[in-house]
């Protein structure tokens, strides 16, 4: 999954969750005891929320169906997918700008690696532009050129667009399991 998913998993909680969960993918290792317990909270959450989507039989068969040269990194382009059927089918404008007031209020608790990202996903609305496949492809081949290599993100693009209907079926099916998933998890997390 990919922001926007994180986000609305992680919208229940405090703005420090959040942030935990939209960064977590910045912060490498093990979360620091001395962290911020709900900025810690979030990041373990995140990172147990990619383990579900990323196990799940529907991303496993979706990855087994992409090209050869491009299936070690279908898995990352799927978690942006997810976010254009978020943004296209479910869109939250106050989530939206919770998410951006977020990054704002706590850019000294983003990791530097990710403070450009972040700037640019809040500049250019990139929450609200993943509703536009185009876009959304624009930002897999993104990512794609900061990976070594050929950028075989950038060459998934025409099975993505190929497969978009089912990968639009999947996401309907996976999207309300993630919810249940992430419902259960938190319930866990509060018991402990």
């Amino acid at each position: 999954m990919n922001f926007l998913a994180h986000a609305r998993l992680a919208r229940h909680g405090s703005d420090l969750f959040m942030l935990g969960n939209l960064v977590a993918d910045g912060i490498k290792g093990p979360v620091s005891d001395t962290a911020d317990a709900e900025f810690a909270h979030g990041v373990r959450f995140h990172r147990r929320m990619d383990a579900l989507i990323d196990q799940h039989e529907i991303t496993l068969t979706l990855r087994r169906q992409a090209p050869d040269t491009q299936r070690r990194v279908c898995g990352i382009a799927l978690d942006i997918v997810w976010d254009h059927f978020l943004a296209r089918h479910c869109h939250d404008g106050a989530l939206n700008q919770r998410v951006y007031q977020v990054l704002a209020d706590r850019a000294d608790m983003i990791p530097e690696r990710q403070t450009r990202l972040f700037k640019s996903l809040r500049r250019e609305h990139w929450l609200e532009a993943y509703a536009d496949f185009d876009f959304t492809c624009r930002a897999i081949a993104g990512v794609g050129t900061r990976l070594s290599g050929p950028n075989r993100l950038a060459e998934l693009t025409p099975w993505l667009e190929r497969e978009y209907s089912l990968l639009e079926e999947s996401f309907h099916e996976l999207w309300p399991w993630m919810q249940r998933a992430a419902c259960e998890h938190a319930a866990t997390l509060a018991c402990q």
